[in-house]
């Protein structure tokens, strides 16, 4: 399949996960939305909407920024109004933009559960809902929703409630429209990644250098993403794909070079 002249619309797209799915599709010749808040870079976080974009179009794709907040249901419909306008429609929608706070229950302030709740649970609802009308145009039409399997083991639970219900109702609403959305052939799955993936918070809000160094690089996900969106939406729909598996099944078996460090010991991500 080709992308060339397909539009995907990505959230949270100007760093991390969600930069690298856009790369990896602009090599292929899309149209990449990138859609975040970032307009001005942040030292710790680095990248803009506007960086990655150039990023972008310098790897073979075009590129749209806009700057969307997902908390804002305006935002989102004016963001999906521009792409449209822009390039024609929506192909593909990658719901990546997500926050984090492992924190347990009395450490866990009003803020930041609706933070979490409003961004990875409402956003991620009212980013698809924005998008189906375009989707049920598209030929070939994929949501990838950055969110885990359903793992009900209590370990998960136990240290952060907050955050696995959010991460959990993401992954609730990408099997959700698997079934709402099958009568339009319009494929819905999540994708979450065996080992800790360098990124951003990964650095600074999790476990610094030593977790980088235990972790795979964004790659391994993009690449997981692209063999996802090859597939047919009609026989790849709710699912809840690890990476490191839908890259086997494609016959890869060189995983050190997604490694940031080669040889070195690996770190499992939640919900594994």
């Amino acid at each position: 399949m080709s992308f060339a002249n397909k539009t995907i619309f990505i959230t949270g797209a100007s760093r991390g996960i969600g930069k690298a799915i856009a790369l990896r599709l602009a090599k292929e010749g899309a149209n990449i939305v990138v859609a975040a808040k970032s307009t001005t870079e942040d030292p710790k976080l680095g990248g803009t909407i506007f960086s990655a974009a150039k990023e972008i179009e310098a790897a073979g794709g075009k590129a749209l920024a806009v700057q969307c907040d997902i908390r804002d249901e305006q935002q989102i419909q004016a963001a999906v109004d521009k792409a449209v306008e822009t390039f024609g429609g929506i192909d593909v929608l990658i719901n990546n933009a997500s926050a984090i706070s492992l924190t347990p229950t009395e450490k866990t302030e009003p803020k930041r559960f609706d933070l979490m709740h409003d961004i990875n649970v409402r956003g991620t609802f009212f980013m698809c809902k924005a998008c189906i009308p375009h989707l049920k145009k598209a030929s070939n039409p994929h949501i990838i929703t950055l969110s885990p399997p359903l793992n009900m083991d209590m370990k998960w639970f136990k240290d952060h409630i907050a955050y696995t219900l959010s991460k959990y109702n993401m992954t609730m609403i990408a099997m959700g429209l698997a079934a709402e959305l099958k009568p339009f052939n319009i494929a819905s799955n999540a994708l979450w990644p065996r080992t800790t993936i360098a990124t951003a918070a990964v650095q600074n809000l999790l476990g610094g250098e030593a977790l980088i160094n235990m972790s795979r690089t964004t790659d391994i996900v993009a690449d997981a993403a692209y063999a996802i969106l090859m597939k047919s939406s009609n026989d790849c729909t709710g699912n809840a794909f690890i990476d490191e598996d839908i890259l086997v099944a494609e016959g890869v078996t060189d995983f050190e070079q997604y490694a940031v460090k080669p040889g070195g010991q690996l770190f499992n991500d939640l919900f594994v």
